[in-house]
C-alpha cells in the first residue's frame, strides 16, 4: 500500500440492487465465473474513484463513492473497506465524502489495495438508524454480488457519526467483518458479547468535546469484560474531535488491517 499521509500524528498509546453510474465513467468487466459474461455492467475504473448511486429496495437513491486498486481484475478476490463519514459530509455534495480518511487518500491519488466504498448519509437521517442501518446492508450485499470481493476481508471503518454506525453495523452483522475502526464514536456496551470475537481498533481523542471519549472507553471495557481479546483502544492525547486525521495517518493501522482475516 503506498499509503503516505502527512497530516497528523498520535501519541503512542469494505437481493442485487440496480447500480447507476453518476459520472460518466463506466468500467465493464470480464465476468466472475470462467468461461461466462457478468451480466451487469460495473462501475469504476482500476486506479480511480467515482460518484455513482444505488436504488435501494425502498425506493431510496443512495450515493457513494467507489474505488478500485489500480490493478484490480476480476481473476482474484479483493479486500473491500465500507467507510462511514461524519455528520458534515452530509451537509453537501456527494464529493464531499472525500473530506477526510481513506476517500480522501484515494481522492488524492494513493494507492489502496482495496475495493473502497464511501456511501453518504442523508443530511435527515443517520448512520445509526434502522433505515440507513439496512441501506448499508443491502449496498454491501450489491457490491460483495457485483465485484469479486473477498468475504472473508470486508473491513469497516467511520468517524464520529460513522463511528456510532460502525458500532451499531458491527453488532448486529459481525459475521461480515474481519475487522472494525471505529473513530470518535460510540457504541451500547449490551452489544459487548456480540462484538467479542472481533478484531477492533478504536481511536478517540482525550480532550474530544463533541463526543465524550467515555463514549469509546465503555465500550471498550464491556468488550474486554465479555471476555473479547481482540479489542485494541488508542487514547489520543491533547487531540479534540478530530481525531480521524491523527488515526487515519498511523501507517500501523493499515498493516493491522492488511493482517485481519476471518476463518
Amino acid at each position: 500500500m503506498n499509503h503516505n499521509p502527512t497530516s497528523g500524528r498520535a501519541t503512542p498509546q469494505r437481493s442485487m440492487s440496480r447500480i447507476t453510474s453518476a459520472a460518466a465513467i463506466w468500467f465493464v468487466l470480464a465476468g466472475l465465473s470462467s468461461g461466462q459474461e457478468n451480466p451487469t455492467a460495473l462501475v469504476g475504473e482500476p486506479g480511480k474513484q467515482i460518484e455513482t448511486t444505488m436504488q435501494t429496495a425502498d425506493s431510496a437513491e443512495v450515493g457513494y463513492l467507489i474505488y478500485l486498486p489500480d490493478n484490480y481484475d476480476s481473476k482474484e478476490r479483493w479486500p473491500l473497506m465500507l467507510f462511514l463519514h461524519g455528520r458534515g459530509e452530509s451537509f453537501g455534495p456527494l464529493s464531499l465524502v472525500a473530506k477526510w480518511g481513506p476517500p480522501r487518500f484515494a481522492a488524492r491519488g494513493d494507492e489502496l489495495p482495496y475495493i473502497l466504498v464511501s456511501p453518504q448519509c442523508p443530511k435527515d437521517d443517520s448512520w445509526s438508524s434502522p433505515t440507513q442501518q439496512a441501506r448499508l446492508v443491502e449496498l454491501l450485499d450489491a457490491i460483495t454480488t457485483q465485484y469479486n470481493v473477498d468475504e472473508k476481508q470486508v473491513l469497516l471503518t467511520g468517524l464520529s457519526m460513522g463511528g456510532f454506525g460502525s458500532w451499531r453495523l458491527a453488532a448486529d452483522h459481525p459475521q461480515r467483518f474481519a475487522a472494525v475502526v471505529p473513530i470518535c464514536g460510540g457504541g451500547e456496551p449490551a452489544d459487548a458479547e456480540k462484538l467479542k470475537g472481533l478484531p477492533i481498533w478504536v481511536f478517540h481523542g482525550d480532550k474530544d468535546g463533541a463526543v465524550p471519549v467515555e463514549r469509546s472507553v465503555e465500550m471498550v471495557d464491556a468488550i474486554k469484560q465479555a471476555g473479547g481479546e481482540l479489542i485494541r483502544y488508542t487514547s489520543l492525547e491533547h487531540v479534540g474531535h478530530n481525531s480521524w486525521s491523527p488515526a487515519y495517518a498511523i501507517p500501523e493501522l493499515y498493516a493491522w488491517l492488511n493482517e485481519q482475516r476471518r476463518d
